[in-house]
């Protein structure tokens, strides 16, 4: 009989999705006693409510846009006492989405279940907590009470994959059996927030295979009608188009050097108009080949193709640039785990931040002028880049089962 492993993502962000699918990818490619592993992405806020996917999904995305500061101050708050590690429990949300996870598990009975959003986890791990509670207390009040809702459940292991170079309170709880890391900072700050050293493995953040390979630059700048020999940037905000590109675009526009830019705004069509509306009115503009692309399947041919990307510091954004050997300059941030991915991006002398005095304009004209600064940031990359996460998250999986 197969085995079956559930990987519980959700859309805050596109991050989460794409660790899920690199994850399914290569345990799509194992086998146990035969028979291969079943393995299904669920969207854990779709699977809870469709109203509940859209307030958080959307209100992610919206607070990233419009209200980035009251995001950070809520993501600060739930790190303080007042809301800290395994606390969230026995909250109202958590409570309902483990009532619809407990259906889940009574219909797909998985032998493993993998998370890449920390809330099914919080869900899961409150299930989980409740039935051990059960069965040590057969003979108790509690048993009576909880005998018919909990202890016929079986919560199989728990494994999270932590999609940001940082850690939150919401991550952690004891029932999880696996924490996949990042990077060797980030299992510190795991053990520093009482997670056991033999939890954790540094596999790093999981990208689909296909990322890892691209053509060559010649042939995908030629593509869009840029100069494979000159200087390129390219300025993005994630997948919706977050972070303040309107004004970096007009900082880089006025940098008196020879480049090129590439903008993506991705599913962010308004942005998109806006940039080409001012960019069809800009007199100064006319020296720098500027392309403006939407949503776009080719990031991993344009991440090899450029020579800085100017983002916010998203978790898989960050590792795609980190696997690709691209320094960052990061102008903006969602407060909260993106600025945490700064500080430890920055730490490890992989990106730049600029500042009040040490402008974009500053820190690109000296990446332009001498390429041996370039050639120390793509050195410091490649101390730290982890380039199998998917495939070793994979045999862990695997051996975890095998030993069922």
């Amino acid at each position: 009989m197969s085995k079956k492993v559930l990987i519980m993502s959700a859309s805050t962000g596109g991050g989460h999705n794409r660790a899920a699918r690199a994850i399914k990818e290569e345990l799509s490619n194992k086998t146990i006693d035969g028979s291969p592993i079943e393995c299904e992405i669920i969207d854990s806020l779709k699977l809870v409510n469709s109203t509940m996917d859209k307030i958080i999904s959307r209100g992610y995305e919206k607070s990233a846009i419009y209200t980035p500061k009251a995001y950070g101050s809520v993501y600060r708050f739930s790190e303080t006492s007042l809301a800290s590690k395994n606390e969230f429990k026995d909250n109202p949300l958590t409570s309902f989405m483990a009532k619809k996870f407990r259906s889940l598990l009574d219909k797909s009975k998985p032998d493993l279940i993998i998370g890449t959003h920390p809330f099914p986890m919080i869900a899961l791990s409150t299930l989980k907590k409740h039935t051990n509670e059960c069965k040590n207390h057969e003979n108790s009040i509690l048993h009576d009470t909880l005998h018919k809702y909990y202890y016929n459940l079986s919560v199989p292991p728990l494994i999270t994959v932590l999609t940001d170079y940082t850690t939150h309170s919401t991550w952690i709880q004891n029932e999880i059996d696996f924490y996949i890391a990042g990077h060797e900072y980030v299992k510190e700050l795991l053990i520093y927030d009482g997670v056991a050293s033999d939890k954790v493995k540094t596999f790093g953040i999981p990208v689909e295979k296909s990322f890892l390979s691209n053509r060559d630059r010649n042939t995908v700048l030629s593509e869009f009608g840029l100069d494979p020999k000159k200087f390129t940037v390219l300025l993005m905000g994630g997948s919706f188009g977050a972070g303040n590109i309107k004004e970096t675009l007009e900082e880089l526009l006025n940098i008196d050097r020879d480049f090129q830019v590439i903008v993506i705004t991705g599913k962010n069509e308004s942005l998109k108009e806006k940039l080409e509306k001012k960019l069809s009115t800009h007199e100064d503009c006319t020296d720098k080949n500027i392309l403006v692309l939407g949503f776009t399947n080719k990031m991993n041919d344009l991440l090899a193709s450029v020579d800085v990307l100017v983002s916010k510091p998203g978790g898989l954004t960050t590792t795609e640039a980190l696997l690709k050997d691209l320094p960052m300059i990061i102008p903006y941030y969602i407060p909260g785990q993106e600025e945490e991915n700064l500080d430890f991006l920055s730490n490890c002398g992989a990106a730049l931040k600029p500042t009040k005095k040490f402008t974009l304009t500053v820190l690109l004209k000296v990446l332009i002028d001498d390429p041996t600064r370039l050639d120390m940031l793509k050195r410091n990359i490649q101390s730290i880049r982890k380039s199998d996460s998917a495939q070793n998250i994979a045999n862990l999986v695997e051996e975890i089962l095998i030993k069922q």
